[in-house]
């Protein structure tokens, strides 16, 4: 395998509480944007993930989700919010 993962680097960055705020708003936006692609796909909700019934246990709002779960968006979330300002762009709240 020649794949080497080689993100920007962000271990610099130091976000404001305010632009950390914003985590959790993403992270909830995340998961309705894979639940819609995953409901348009033909995907229901499921206890148990069957790939071949398109059933799946996450299809829940994200208040209902496991805070592992939760985790995986926010983490998502962070890195975006870390790399924008690693790229040197400016989040403002307007």
């Amino acid at each position: 395998m020649s794949y080497k993962p080689q993100p920007i680097d962000t271990s610099n960055v130091h976000l404001s509480e305010d632009i950390l705020e914003l985590t959790e708003l993403i992270a909830r936006s995340v998961h309705d944007h894979w639940s819609l692609k995953r409901f348009s796909e033909g995907w229901t909700y499921g206890e148990k993930r069957d790939d071949l019934r398109k059933k799946h246990p996450s299809l829940i709002s994200y208040e209902e989700l496991a805070e592992s779960e939760k985790e995986y968006d926010r983490t998502t979330a962070l890195q975006t919010l870390m790399t924008i300002v690693a790229m040197g762009y400016k989040i403002e709240k307007v």
